[in-house]
């Protein structure tokens, strides 16, 4: 008997790798078989199948109709694989013309009336089709996400009964346009927060090299009011970042329209997060927090309070910019180049330090809580803040600051310098020897790392941040100005571990 053959996709990290969905319908006692390495959600498809061909009145032929799903040592995972298990039967039943549908990949859950549910990964999807010269069919709710992808030719349908119209000429799906653009939620303004110059400092430079940022103070002192405000200090993401983070988003269900992604992701997942919550795993594999704020900022509040084995396996993606999930069945991995911003107390109780509420088990008490960050953590940080208490009259008679819109022009002019400079790099990801240090500067960062016994990443951050510094002042050359306050941050990092 003949095989009625239809694409689809499962997904390796980011990557779609092609399945192909086979059908043969044969004599033998009725039957409906899934083979192929499925899961539970692809092995119930059968189910959904059954009803939606029900639904338009059709019913599947009193034989044997085994479908298979190949590669077949590759694990298939989901209720996307509907939509093609259904078009491979209807074809292999010559209700649909087997050599088009063979033409297209598809991906749709199917629900018992027939119509077609959003699934994750369209984009992505979309991509792996438009690179292997096939055309797309997904639910009419996600046709402007595929259409991101490019010139491929998208069939958004509701429900199965007009994709088979569509096939035989009765009626036409037109093509849907790109989704647009998400929406930027309301960020709050860098002008709301009064005094506290040292901290807001750090901040900018913080986001125009897209370092890695530590903020050390009391309970109310402003620590998550600071980070709050960040993402409005950050340009817009290029096109290409803007794909990449929107299919990582696609992954993980959460491209709301299909609308993509413009401004960098602002992730702050709650202190009793897992490890597999944050650096990404599950019984799927799913993305993680780091890779949902890939090339954004993700904002760890409470830092310490975070499981031991959840911080530790920060350390990786920091350094590689990805992370990689180990599975039985695989390895998968995630683009994860974040932006770390982080906020803890002082001490466990909050107050060491503090000249009004003093904290009653010091120093041991600070010592305790900053011990739970390992030295390794630590020495990924390129700026550790002191982030002090503003008494309420310095707050009332403290002059307006700058606004968010005018520290983000110059972090955007840093930003394009550093872009032009070192190849689209940020200098947090840059080399030193991809911009030139004076040798005053050289000096007092060797000697500095000598006296504070500073490691080679230690060592490059300074360097990295001093870069940054000399950026926002327009100057091609490192001086030793911006060395000596990248080391006022770097200096009370060492102090505080």
């Amino acid at each position: 008997m003949p095989i009625a053959r239809v694409q689809s996709f499962a997904f390796a990290g980011i990557e779609a790798v092609p399945v192909e969905v086979q059908v043969q319908i044969s004599n033998g006692l009725p039957a409906f078989l899934i083979v192929g390495l499925a899961d539970k959600a692809v092995g119930e498809a059968r189910e959904r199948v059954r009803a939606a061909l029900t639904a338009m009145g059709l019913a599947l032929p009193p034989k044997r109709v085994l479908i298979n799903l190949a590669p077949a040592d590759l694990q298939k995972e989901g209720s996307h694989f509907d939509l093609a298990i259904a078009l491979a039967v209807l074809a292999a039943m010559d209700v649909l013309p087997r050599d088009e549908v063979a033409g297209y990949a598809a991906l749709g859950e199917l629900s018992l009336d027939g119509s077609v549910n959003p699934v994750a990964g369209v984009l992505p999807a979309a991509m792996g089709a438009s690179a292997r010269d096939l055309g797309l069919i997904c639910a009419q709710s996600q046709g402007g996400e595929a259409a991101w992808a490019g010139r491929i030719e998208v069939l958004a349908t509701p429900d199965l009964l007009s994709l088979v119209n569509h096939f035989k000429g009765i009626q036409v799906l037109s093509p849907p346009a790109p989704a647009g653009v998400a929406e930027a939620g309301r960020v709050p303004d860098l002008i709301d927060v009064k005094g506290m110059e040292t901290a807001k400092r750090a901040l900018e430079i913080a986001a125009a090299g897209a370092h890695s940022m530590l903020l050390i103070g009391p309970p109310g002192a402003g620590k998550s009011m600071l980070a709050a405000r960040l993402p409005g200090l950050l340009p817009d993401l290029s096109a290409s970042e803007a794909l990449e983070v929107s299919t990582i988003h696609s992954i993980a269900g959460l491209l709301p329209g299909g609308r993509l992604v413009k401004r960098p992701p602002f992730r702050e997942p709650h202190h009793s997060a897992s490890q597999a919550a944050i650096v990404g795993g599950g019984p799927r594999a799913r993305p993680g927090e780091v890779s949902l704020a890939h090339r954004g900022v993700l904002f760890l509040d409470e830092m310490p309070e975070l499981p031991r084995q959840s911080l530790e396996a920060l350390r990786a993606p920091i350094e590689t910019g990805r992370t990689t999930v180990a599975r039985a069945a695989g390895h998968f991995t995630y683009p994860a180049r974040f932006q770390l911003i982080a906020a803890m107390n002082p001490c466990r109780c909050g107050y060491l330090g503090d000249p009004i509420r003093q904290c009653r088990r010091a120093p041991r008490c600070g010592e305790e809580y900053m011990g739970k960050i390992s030295g390794p953590m630590l020495d990924r940080i390129d700026l550790a803040v002191e982030v002090r208490s503003v008494a309420a009259s310095e707050i009332a008679r403290a002059p307006a600051g700058e606004s968010s819109c005018t520290v983000a022009t110059r972090i955007a002019c840093s930003r394009a310098r550093q872009h032009r400079r070192q190849d689209g790099l940020c200098n947090a990801e840059a080399t030193p020897d991809q911009f030139p240090v004076s040798e005053e500067a050289r000096a007092l960062s060797e000697q500095a790392a000598d006296r504070m016994q500073l490691s080679a990443r230690g060592y490059t951050r300074l360097l990295r941040v001093s870069r940054t510094i000399a950026d926002l002042d327009d100057v091609d050359t490192v001086q030793r100005q911006h060395v000596a306050e990248a080391l006022g941050y770097r200096h009370r990092a060492v102090v505080r571990g």
